[in-house]
């Protein structure tokens, strides 16, 4: 079971790596988006781990490149500013599942193996009615272009509303 980690943030690609290689997979890790696409053809993963915000640029960018090199791959977008805007992009981009950070190595491998995750799990995935309101925000959002004054019209909320809940990112509980 091959593994490819791209991640930037080398401290916890490396302990990422560390963990799932314990748990069988055969790891290798990439550092620089430059990289993606010869360490995908060298080393022909099984498994994609992606970061959704690399260095200079979106993981979203690089599913379909990884895609094309290695169609059989499970590619797997990891990401500490989840959305449902970002989530839907992901997948119609080609990518397999969406996880959010923080993701322990239960629920990776889980996730990674196509087993299934229950709720009660390490991560528990429930949203607060905060929340989901902010997903649903930042969704009619993006699908206006980022134009605060028509998603405003399109939610029925006063401009200035919007933009204090869009200050007030809740967490997942």
């Amino acid at each position: 079971m091959k593994l490819l980690i791209i991640e930037d943030d080398v401290p916890f690609a490396a302990t990422l790596s560390r963990r799932m290689t314990k748990l069988g997979f055969n790891c290798q890790c990439v550092h620089d988006e430059a990289n993606i696409a010869q360490q995908c053809q060298t080393f022909i993963p099984d498994y994609v781990l992606l970061d959704m915000k690399l260095t200079a640029s979106s993981g979203l960018q690089h599913i379909a490149l990884i895609r094309g090199i290695v169609p059989g791959a499970k590619i797997v977008l990891l990401t500490g500013f989840a959305s449902i805007a970002t989530a839907v992009e992901a997948i119609k981009l080609g990518a397999d599942e969406y996880l959010t950070k923080p993701a322990d190595t239960q629920l990776i491998t889980k996730t990674l193996l196509g087993t299934q995750v229950r709720l009660g799990d390490t991560a528990d995935t429930t949203m607060s009615p905060e929340r989901l309101e902010w997903e649903h925000i930042q969704q009619t959002l993006k699908a206006n272009e980022g134009n605060i004054s028509e998603t405003a019209r399109q939610l029925n909320m006063h401009r200035r509303t919007l933009q204090r809940k869009l200050q007030k990112r809740p967490v997942l509980k």
